[in-house]
C-alpha cells in the first residue's frame, strides 16, 4: 500500500528520491495518516493539514543537522511518521509508546518540546543565537499555527528576532484560520487581509514570479502593497503560498533557504485536507479517539445515557447561574469546546468571551471585569492556567477580586501526556493569599462547590478531573457550602490502636471508601484545600492512630502537605502518610492505568496503606477487620521525628 513511504526511514531517505515523486509520496502519508490514527486516536485534523508541508521542509533543509520547531506540536505526526517513526505510531501516546508531540528524548529530529502553543519562536530564535555563537551556519524553522500568534510570547519573540539580521531563522506561519475552533482576534482579520491583497495579486501576476521576486511584492504591479505586521516587526514576508502545493512549496522555501535574516512564510492550509469527513468537521476530528474511516465519527446515540462529564456539569451550571444573574460572564482562552463553554455561547453571546490562546490576559480581563462589577468564570484547563500565575496573583487575588476559575483536566488526564497533566494546581494556588481552593468528590458537589466559588466575594478556584465521576445525580437547587469545611463519609469500628483515617481530596473520595472498606477505616471528604479544615484535620490526628492523605495532584506543596503543616503547628505527632503524584512527570498513557500505576486507584491505595501501617510494626489482616494493633498514641508519641515521617511518604516507601 505504501510503496514509497515504506522506503523512507530519514528524510535522508526523502531527499533521495525525484521531486516528481513528492506528491505521490504525500498521498501515501496522508493514507497512512488516516489509517494510523482511527487506529489508536490522536490529533488528526491538524496533521492532515501539514502532510505536503513536512515533505517540503524535511526535502530542503538538512535535518536534524537544521532545527524545525513545530508550534504547536500536535500538527508534527507527517513529521514523526518521516523521521523514523512509522512503525512506532501504533503505540502513539499510550504507555511506552510515543508521544503525541515533539519530545527531545524519542528523536534527534525533535528539536524542541511544544505542547503549550507559542513557544516555538522564542526558542528557535534561542537556537539561532547559539549556531551564531558556534561559528555553525544551520537553519532554524520554525512552524507556528495562526492562533498560536495570539500568545504574547510569540510577539515577545518577534519583536526580539529582528535584531539580528544575519541569523539563519525561517517562520513559517501555517494558517488554517483555527486553533481547535475558528481563530478569532484582529490578527485573524489581519491575516484575512492580507490574503485578500496579496492573494489577488499573486492570481494577477502569477505565483512564480512572486516567489523568484526580491523582495516579494516588486513584481506585482499596480500601487505597492501595506507593509504586513510581520515586515513591521523586521520580519521579511513571503506569500501567501498554498500550503498543500509541492510545486509552490518547495521553491518558496528553496529561495527562503538561501536567504539571511529572519524571514516569514506565509502558508494557506487546511485542517482535515483529503479527508472529507474532517475537511467538514474539522473540530470533531481535531482529537478523535478510533474511528472507523469508512463511516467516520459516529454521532452519539440520543438513547443511550450515560453520567454527565464534569465539563458537561460546568457546562448545565454556568448557563443555569446565567439565567439567574445577568452580570455572569465567561472568559476562555480558545477551549469553548473542550472547557464546556459552547451553549454558554449560543445563548449568552454578549457575555461570552474567546480571548484567543492567551491565558495571562484571560486571568487580567477576568481581573477587570470583575473590578466593574461583574462575576467573571475563566473557564480554563489546570495545566494552562499555570501561565496565568502572575496574572493570579497579582492581578486577582492581591486585590481580592470575585473571580471564578474553574479548572479542568485537573490530576492525570491521559494520552496527551505530561505536558498537560494538572498535577501542580493544587501546590500553585494553595501559597497565594486571598484565594479558596476547593476539590469536588462528585459531579453534584463540584456543581454546588462552583456556585459557592460564584458567591465568594474575593476569587475562589475548583478543580476537577477530566471525564466522568462516581455518577453522582444532580440536584437542580444550588446551595451555598460552608466555607473551609469538610465531612467525614465513613467512620471506622475498629478499636484505639488500629484506627486509621482517610483525608481524601477531589476526585480521591470515591476510591478512598472502596479502600476503607477493606480496611475498616475513616474517610474525610476533605472539600477545601484552602482555607482547610483543621479543626477537622486535628479531630482526626487525635482520635486516629495513623492518618493518610490522598490527593490527584503533586505531593510536594500539596493538600497533604498543608495537612501536616497543620499538625506540625498543634505540634500533634500523628504518623502520616502522603499519597499523589511523586517527584515525576507522568507520561502518556490510558488515565486508569496511569491512576494504578501511580498507586491512586482503590487497590493501590489499599497496598500503600497496608505497607505504611507494616512500616510501623504491625501488618493489617486481609480481611475488612482490623485487628487490634499497637500503633504509637496519635498525641503523645514521640518516636515519629521529622526524618521518620518524611521516609513514611509514598516516594520513601517505593
Amino acid at each position: 500500500m505504501y510503496e514509497l513511504l515504506d522506503t523512507i526511514d530519514s528524510p535522508a531517505d526523502l531527499r533521495a528520491l525525484q521531486i516528481s515523486a513528492l506528491t505521490i509520496l504525500a498521498d501515501e502519508l496522508r493514507a497512512f495518516l488516516l489509517h494510523s490514527v482511527s487506529n489508536t486516536g490522536g490529533h488528526l485534523s491538524a496533521n492532515l493539514g501539514t502532510v505536503e508541508l513536512s515533505i517540503a521542509l524535511h526535502y530542503v533543509f538538512d535535518t536534524p543537522n537544521d532545527r524545525i520547531v513545530w508550534d504547536v506540536g500536535h500538527q508534527s505526526y507527517p513529521h514523526k511518521i518521516l523521521t523514523g517513526r512509522r512503525n512506532a505510531m501504533k503505540t502513539l501516546r499510550q504507555i511506552g509508546g510515543i508521544s503525541g508531540f515533539p519530545s527531545r528524548s524519542e528523536s534527534e529530529y525533535d528539536a524542541f518540546g511544544t505542547a503549550h502553543s507559542s513557544t516555538a519562536i522564542s526558542a528557535a530564535l534561542g537556537m539561532a543565537q547559539a549556531i551564531r555563537l558556534n561559528g555553525e551556519d544551520r537553519h532554524c524553522v520554525v512552524v507556528i499555527g495562526d492562533s498560536a500568534l495570539s500568545a504574547g510570547l510569540a510577539y515577545e519573540a518577534l519583536n526580539n528576532a529582528s535584531l539580528d539580521q544575519n541569523q539563519r531563522l525561517l517562520v513559517v506561519l501555517n494558517d488554517n484560520e483555527m486553533s481547535i475552533s475558528p481563530a478569532v482576534g484582529g490578527l485573524r482579520q489581519h491575516l484575512g487581509d492580507t490574503l485578500r491583497s496579496r492573494g489577488k495579486r499573486r492570481t494577477d501576476a502569477g505565483s512564480q514570479a512572486v516567489l523568484q521576486s526580491e523582495p516579494p511584492s516588486e513584481s506585482i504591479p499596480d500601487a505597492p502593497l501595506p507593509m504586513t505586521l510581520f515586515e513591521t516587526l523586521g520580519l521579511a514576508y513571503t506569500g501567501p503560498v498554498d500550503g498543500h502545493d509541492l510545486d509552490a512549496l518547495l521553491p518558496a522555501l528553496t529561495r527562503l533557504q538561501g536567504r539571511k535574516g529572519p524571514q516569514l512564510l506565509h502558508v494557506i492550509t487546511r485542517k482535515g485536507y483529503g479527508y472529507l469527513p474532517a475537511e467538514r468537521d474539522p473540530v470533531a476530528y481535531h482529537g478523535p479517539g478510533k474511528f472507523n474511516l469508512a463511516t467516520g465519527i459516529k454521532p452519539a446515540d440520543p438513547s443511550h445515557t450515560s453520567p454527565p462529564t464534569y465539563t458537561q456539569v460546568f457546562d448545565q451550571w454556568i448557563c443555569d447561574e446565567a439565567e439567574r444573574n445577568s452580570r455572569v460572564v465567561a472568559i476562555t482562552p480558545a477551549m469553548p469546546e473542550g472547557s464546556g463553554l459552547m451553549e454558554f455561547q449560543r445563548r449568552y453571546p454578549d457575555r461570552y468571551f474567546d480571548v484567543g490562546i492567551a491565558e495571562q490576559h484571560a486571568v487580567t480581563f477576568a481581573g477587570g471585569l470583575a473590578a466593574e462589577g461583574y462575576r467573571p468564570v475563566v473557564a480554563i484547563y489546570s495545566t494552562f492556567l499555570q501561565r496565568g500565575y502572575d496574572q493570579l496573583i497579582h492581578d486577582i487575588a492581591l486585590q481580592r477580586l470575585p473571580v471564578t476559575f474553574a479548572i479542568d483536566r485537573a490530576g492525570i488526564v491521559g494520552a496527551d501526556g505530561s505536558t498537560h497533566m494538572g498535577a501542580f494546581d493544587l501546590a500553585y494556588m494553595r501559597c497565594v493569599p486571598n484565594l479558596v481552593v476547593m476539590t469536588p468528590a462528585d459531579e453534584n458537589e463540584c456543581r454546588q462547590m462552583l456556585h459557592t466559588a460564584l458567591l465568594h466575594d474575593g476569587p475562589a478556584a475548583v478543580r476537577y478531573p477530566r471525564g466522568t465521576g462516581s455518577g453522582m445525580a444532580l440536584t437542580e437547587a444550588l446551595s451555598e457550602l460552608p466555607l473551609g469545611v469538610g465531612e467525614v463519609r465513613r467512620s471506622t469500628s475498629a478499636p484505639r490502636g488500629s484506627r486509621i483515617a482517610i483525608l481524601a481530596f477531589g476526585s480521591m473520595v470515591t476510591p478512598a471508601l472502596i479502600a476503607a472498606e477493606q480496611l475498616n477505616a475513616t474517610v474525610a471528604n476533605m472539600r477545601f484545600v484552602k482555607p482547610l479544615d483543621g479543626a477537622l484535620v486535628q479531630e482526626l490526628a487525635l482520635t486516629h492512630d495513623a492518618l493518610v492523605t490522598v490527593e490527584e495532584g503533586c505531593i510536594a506543596g500539596g493538600a497533604g502537605s498543608a495537612c501536616l503543616e497543620t499538625l506540625a503547628a498543634k505540634r500533634i505527632q500523628t504518623p502520616l502518610l502522603q499519597l499523589g503524584l511523586t517527584d515525576d512527570f507522568v507520561p502518556h498513557g490510558e488515565t486508569a492505568k496511569l491512576l494504578s500505576a501511580c498507586s491512586l486507584d482503590a487497590a493501590g491505595i489499599e497496598t500503600s496503606i497496608r505497607r505504611f501501617v507494616e512500616h510501623l510494626g504491625t501488618v493489617v489482616p486481609k480481611d475488612s477487620q482490623l485487628a487490634a494493633v499497637a500503633l504509637p498514641a496519635a498525641a503523645t508519641s514521640s518516636s515519629f521525628a521529622p526524618t521518620r515521617v518524611s521516609a513514611l511518604r509514598r516516594g520513601g516507601l517505593q
